[in-house]
């Protein structure tokens, strides 16, 4: 680290009288040396300011940040949140970021040629523009992920909240979902899946467009014909804090949005469908599916048991990833990636309609952002 001016004082004891020994004594005045801490500029984004810390809004997913470094030692190396960036002999530097919606913190650390480290931070906050879509509809999404269960008896589970945050961070990057509507519930309860989906109901609109998304475990009664959930809080033969696929469809049904579509990645998560029938997407221009009312599905089996690490998120993922297209439905999406998860699983997915919902035959359509 930077060294600090050290100043000495030596008293000299003559009998009884001490005497301050003042300052043309050599030697009694040592200086180590003092290093001026390191400068960082930067020259674009304008108006990014250590001080401030640099609260500039921006709206993309990639930032070039360009600045100038210096320190009187000379600098040996430089680095943004730990990875290296060249620097010119005038002390120059130029590299690119990718930005994740809301506040990136930037920390650059130089270390002189003396081997003194200096940090600077700044932040850089990337906001959201809103997606237009044809009737001024909004996207919003629920997205539930667990893993840790109370009851012993429930295996707990590895990769949910991870496929769960995956989901969530393509769907605010890349697609017109803001993220004041996209809600992440981690380790669900009963009482906050409920709470979730009453907080739907009551702020969607007809021209909206609604995501709901669950991973966890699944249970089917064979006796009674009856799919749940199980939340966090699930204890085994006590069915009060399961949560009933007939109860989701209830909620499907009232959110009153123009699409909703569940993506279910749970064990017997077929059970949603009152058929077996799979619907993998029709013909009818992107358009009109999008006037006409839809009640949809899209899970990663069928009345089967499926691992916990899904083959059918990787590839959902992978797929809303990679598209280029600027509307896909989520027919086509389903459609692109269904052989392959069949090809590298014993799943089969399913896409169809949820029954007696409210489903008029249209389709959910997700909404690519363009770079701004």
């Amino acid at each position: 680290m930077k060294k600090n001016l050290v100043l000495i004082f030596a008293f000299i004891w003559g009998g009884s009288l001490a005497q301050e020994v003042t300052t043309n004594i050599k030697g009694l005045y040592v200086d180590f040396g003092f290093d001026s801490p390191s400068e960082i500029t930067i020259v674009s984004p304008k108006d990014l300011t250590a001080k401030s810390r640099g609260l500039k809004r921006v709206d993309k997913k990639f930032v070039e940040i360009e600045g100038i470094v210096k320190d009187a030692e000379g600098v040996k190396q430089l680095a943004l949140n730990e990875e290296l960036i060249d620097v010119g002999s005038d002390g120059y530097f130029i590299t690119n970021m990718a930005l994740s919606v809301g506040e990136n913190d930037l920390v650059f650390s130089v270390l002189d040629k003396e081997d003194n480290k200096t940090d600077t931070s700044f932040q850089l906050v990337r906001y959201q523009n809103e997606v237009a879509t044809p009737d001024g509809g909004k996207y919003y999404a629920l997205l539930i992920g667990i893993e840790n269960y109370k009851d012993s008896s429930f295996i707990d589970l590895d990769y949910p909240i991870d496929d769960a945050q995956k989901l969530y961070e393509v769907l605010v990057d890349q697609y017109a979902f803001n993220t004041e509507r996209v809600t992440l519930v981690l380790d669900a309860t009963r009482e906050s899946i409920i709470n979730a989906l009453d907080d739907l109901t009551s702020v969607v609109t007809p021209v909206d467009n609604v995501l709901i998304f669950y991973a966890g475990h699944g249970i089917w009664d064979e006796k009674a014909e009856i799919g749940y959930w199980l939340p966090s809080n699930a204890e085994e033969g006590k069915k009060a804090d399961w949560f009933r696929n007939s109860a989701l469809r209830d909620y499907i049904k009232e959110i009153n949005s123009r699409h909703t579509l569940l993506i279910a990645d749970a064990c017997f998560s077929g059970s949603i469908f009152k058929s077996r029938s799979v619907l993998i997407g029709a013909d009818a221009a992107t358009n009109k599916m999008h006037k006409l009312p839809s009640r949809k599905a899209m899970t990663s089996g069928t009345l089967t048991a499926v691992p916990d690490k899904s083959v059918f998120m990787k590839f959902l993922i992978d797929r809303l990833e990679k598209n280029e297209e600027t509307y896909v439905s989520a027919g086509q999406l389903f459609s692109s990636f269904k052989i392959a998860v069949m090809n590298n699983s014993d799943t089969t997915p399913q896409y169809g309609i949820v029954q007696n919902a409210g489903d008029e035959g249209g389709d959910f359509i997700f909404i690519k952002r363009t770079e701004e």
